[in-house]
């Protein structure tokens, strides 16, 4: 029995937990910039960015990357539509899909984001040293490999 299994579960060190926790408050603090600023909700941010990244992209395609559902991508994508920072167009190759791109108005709001968003990145990783910094990265590596694993298995 390793340290871990001997003692009692404690909510706050538990790594899942931990994890949510921070995600949360790293969100919130993005939240800042896009949502109070801009309008845009976490789903448009996580759309607009892939979409400013990848150029257009089958609707299927942005979900996966974005981890958002169907759902979850449509709602976003009639928001965007609806305020002129993104649009749905029939796949040539496939008819039965939708690619989404940004409009130009969708370009130029990802450019008033980004270097607010990296700025609130820059302070966060401020506080670690540079091999710090290589020690996170590498960690948070491993641990996303082996949370697809546990995920491929059931």
């Amino acid at each position: 029995m390793t340290n871990l299994e001997s003692r009692p579960m404690q909510l706050e060190q538990f790594l899942p937990y931990r994890l949510a926790v921070l995600a949360d408050a790293v969100s919130r603090s993005l939240a800042a910039v896009y949502a109070e600023r801009f309008a845009l909700t976490r789903d448009e941010w996580r759309v607009l960015a892939l979409l400013a990244e990848s150029g257009p992209i089958k609707s299927t395609e942005l979900g996966l990357r974005a981890t958002l559902d169907k759902m979850q991508v449509s709602r976003a994508v009639t928001r965007m539509e609806r305020d002129g920072l993104a649009e749905r167009q029939t796949d040539d190759a496939d008819r039965r899909n939708l690619v989404v791109r940004l409009t130009p108005a969708g370009r130029a709001l990802h450019k008033k984001i980004v270097p607010m968003a990296q700025a609130r990145e820059r302070f966060l990783l401020d506080a670690l040293e540079p091999a710090e910094r290589a020690a996170f990265d590498a960690a948070l590596d491993k641990i996303h490999a082996r949370a697809r694993q546990l995920a491929e298995q059931g």
